[in-house]
């Protein structure tokens, strides 16, 4: 009797009244991503479902449908998750630098100083095999753009983000308590209006859970807070005027948050260094 988790990694079956062993699955056989998370899990602890489709939301990893609408990963996408996991965990890259990293690697291209970071057995991708990797940035969460290498298809556009508060802290690793906490000090907060959770809200609520891994509980995170809503003010009265005017507003916008992201990060980086 042969016995495979379903796609929400659930056993199917038992065998003699034991969970089914989980079965070798060769490279080019497909896997649920109930099977995928099995393979992630021993390396990356605090992986889950939701993570995973998260990634996908994100274009970092395309796996196929089933007729029934099953997620199906080949290998390839795998090694694509565990390259996606491990610089997120060691580096904390953000997601557009990562983006940038698999569209090199959908290219035959080593990423840039960090080629020793690809997961033992990773290897590039075929460039057809999937088109999101090399997604323009449009988030107003991240500073700047990424533009597709000219040789990439046209990626397909970026699905808007909406996690419910359970979705939240598996995607996040963050406890109940501390979302709560970080939710008291307006750090983060659902969409206004709804019960919902966007793209920044993952964003904080990610490095909120890796930075308490060094100590940096909520009175720290409160005086980021704090830093922001100051920086916030000088901003919204530095673009009041470019924002009475119709046309170019959104540019104006764009360029100057990515000009006080970029300024404050270089600012941080220097003072570190010193």
């Amino acid at each position: 009797m042969t016995v495979s988790p379903d796609d929400h990694g659930r056993p199917v079956g038992e065998l003699d009244g034991r969970p089914a062993p989980r079965a070798q699955v060769p490279r080019n056989q497909v896997r649920s991503i109930g099977q995928v998370l099995a393979a992630l899990k021993g390396d990356f602890p605090d992986v889950s479902i939701s993570k995973i489709r998260f990634l996908e939301t994100e274009g970092l990893v395309t796996p196929e449908r089933a007729p029934s609408g099953y997620r199906r990963y080949v290998e390839s996408d795998i090694e694509r998750l565990r390259y996606v996991l491990t610089v997120q965990r060691d580096h904390y890259l953000p997601l557009k630098v990562i983006r940038e990293h698999l569209s090199l690697i959908d290219r035959g291209e080593a990423p840039p100083g960090r080629a020793g970071l690809l997961p033992a057995g990773a290897t590039p991708v075929d460039p057809g095999a999937s088109t999101a990797s090399a997604s323009t940035e449009t988030s107003t969460g991240d500073a700047g753009a990424t533009t597709p290498a000219p040789s990439s298809p046209t990626p397909p556009s970026r699905q808007p983000l909406r996690l419910s508060r359970k979705d939240l802290l598996e995607a996040s690793g963050l406890s109940e308590s501390a979302l709560m906490e970080l939710e008291r000090n307006n750090i983060v907060t659902p969409r206004r209006g709804t019960a919902y959770y966007g793209r920044d809200a993952l964003t904080l609520a990610t490095a909120a859970k890796r930075l308490s891994d060094y100590g940096m509980d909520g009175r720290h995170l409160r005086a980021f807070k704090m830093a922001a809503d100051r920086e916030i003010g000088m901003v919204e009265q530095a673009i009041a005027p470019y924002l009475r005017r119709s046309e170019g507003r959104g540019d104006v916008v764009a360029e100057v948050l990515s000009l006080v992201i970029n300024f404050h990060a270089a600012l941080v980086r220097s003072g570190l260094e010193k």
